[in-house]
């Protein structure tokens, strides 16, 4: 039984659902702001934190208790501190900061624009911005996202980059399919000296993955194959191919003619790596991952959260001997490993 069924009924959750724009709103001011590295700096105080930001300080006021209560800062007297997630992610200071999100985050939220789009979209089954949603040909905002998402993308990627293991012995050809930013790839890339990456993509999005090798010193390995990955010809003797945040933006159909070329492509023994937001079979859980199927709905013509038992049938129809769902620790991300 779930907390909201054990407990008396009460408009609560209601009205913090209906006011969770709010919510959003103040993040993106803070960050916008800069207030939490100015907090990070000693300035702790609303008047002092007024005078960083250059805002009154009856708004910094008001926008740092907000944050207090939402969880984003701590209140003693009259001073704030940050919080751990805030510490390490939204002050600018830190090697993870990912506030950049937040224009990735704008973009979609201009697009759906209104409630009666998702409405629209619950209706038919599918968004109602476009034929194909963000799904269309170089749409501009999967530059946007591989720009502003890559800070919150790089621990994964090395995580994942430490999960997949290998050394300088495991001359390793590995595919990035929907590369984006390209840090998964060019984790792996860094992780073993001996690997090689193709990364397929939009070309004006490959220019975004090609600057991040440069900065990771992994170019002259890194290589590049424009277009969309259903149509393109992927090549072949891979050992490792990865498909992150990708195949829920898909239908079926499409999941199915992909997974075929990539397991063409692959060598005996290779692995596919599935990364994105899979939730179990009882299509609630984990609540993040279950969540993502409102995003598929409202953005993507047939996308969806496919649960980890229609990957493994998806994979097994492709041809993979077996897959497993391996949890991405210390991540919350998930991912499922096909073998060939």
């Amino acid at each position: 039984m779930s907390p909201s069924q054990s407990r008396p009924p009460a408009p609560a959750l209601i009205f913090e659902t209906l006011n969770a724009y709010q919510r959003t709103g103040a993040l993106r001011a803070a960050i916008e702001l800069d207030l939490f590295t100015a907090i990070a700096d000693g300035n702790t105080t609303a008047s002092k934190i007024a005078l960083r930001i250059q805002a009154s300080e009856k708004g910094t006021r008001v926008l740092c208790d907000f944050l207090t209560v939402i969880g984003f800062l701590a209140k003693q007297g009259n001073d704030y501190s940050l919080t751990p997630d805030a510490a390490t992610f939204l002050n600018r200071h830190s090697p993870a900061y990912i506030g950049t999100v937040t224009r990735f985050f704008a973009q979609m939220e201009q697009q759906l624009n209104t409630v009666d789009a998702l409405a629209a979209a619950i209706r038919k089954g599918g968004t109602v911005l476009s034929d194909q949603g963000i799904m269309g040909p170089e749409d501009p905002i999967w530059v946007e996202f591989a720009r502003s998402m890559a800070p919150m993308m790089a621990m994964p990627a090395v995580f994942l980059a430490k999960m997949l293991g290998g050394s300088p012995a495991n001359k390793w050809k590995v595919l990035d399919i929907a590369a984006g930013h390209g840090l998964f790839g060019i984790s792996i890339a860094q992780q073993n000296p001996n690997a090689e990456v193709v990364a397929v993509d939009w070309g004006p999005v490959l220019e975004v993955a090609r600057e991040n090798a440069g900065k990771s010193n992994v170019s002259g390995r890194f290589k590049t194959i424009a277009g969309n990955a259903l149509d393109v010809d992927l090549g072949g003797g891979y050992d490792i191919v990865v498909i992150a945040n990708f195949l829920q933006l898909l239908d079926m159909r499409s999941i199915d003619g992909l997974m075929r070329k990539v397991y063409s492509g692959l060598s005996p023994g290779g692995r596919a790596i599935t990364l994105g937001f899979i939730p179990n079979d009882d299509r609630v859980s984990p609540p993040g991952d279950a969540n993502f199927g409102m995003i598929a709905l409202a953005f993507t013509a047939e996308g969806d959260a496919y649960t980890v038992s229609e990957y493994q049938q998806m994979f097994q129809n492709a041809g993979f001997s077996r897959s497993e769902l391996v949890q991405l620790s210390p991540s919350p991300q998930r991912v499922i490993v096909s073998y060939k």
